[in-house]
């Protein structure tokens, strides 16, 4: 499987997007600082996650959340909640 997902620093109030083979791996690279776009907004606490099968579906699905600002409005719409916590 390949992931699509959504990261708030602790530290900062701030969403990271990314996408990875290894959803758990990622994560703890993240908040032990061996991400250098990461290293200094860190702990991270992970918001939200999607599943896929094929790669290029993700990356796709990670780009639009990136790049469309649309895309990401209506997923944080989505998850509205959740960013509260």
């Amino acid at each position: 499987m390949f992931y699509v997902y959504i990261l708030k620093s602790n530290k900062f109030n701030e969403l990271y997007i990314g996408s990875t083979i290894d959803l758990k791996r990622r994560f703890t690279e993240h908040n032990k600082g061996k991400v250098y776009s990461t290293k200094n907004k860190r702990p991270y606490k992970l918001l939200y996650y999607e599943a896929f099968g094929a790669e290029s579906d993700a990356r796709r699905k990670e780009s639009m959340l990136k790049c469309r600002g649309q895309a990401r409005r209506q997923l944080l719409a989505r998850i509205k909640e959740t960013l509260l916590k």
